[in-house]
């Protein structure tokens, strides 16, 4: 099953290790230092139109990528809550 993060991107939701906030997790130092060290090493994918308001973490083969999204991880978190309802 896949869902749909953006409206160019989707991902498997087996390979969705977590769903999260932009604002309630750059608060932290270690939320701040996520991004910028996922970035330097290449794994971060600009799905967002506009300002992410959410990112998406998924592991594939071993490797991690990290999706920026401008859904709210409300919505995506409802849409994947959905989605395996009708399964």
């Amino acid at each position: 099953m896949y869902l749909r993060i953006s409206s160019s991107h989707v991902v498997l939701k087996s390979d969705i290790i977590g769903i999260f906030d932009m604002d309630n997790t750059t608060v932290s130092r270690q939320g701040r230092d996520f991004l910028p060290n996922a970035e330097r090493e290449g794994g971060i994918v600009y799905s967002a139109d506009d300002l992410p308001r959410s990112y998406v973490v998924t592991e594939h083969e071993g490797k991690t990528t990290v999706y920026l999204s401008s859904f709210s991880s409300r919505v995506l978190i409802n849409r994947a809550k959905t989605a395996a309802l009708m399964i």
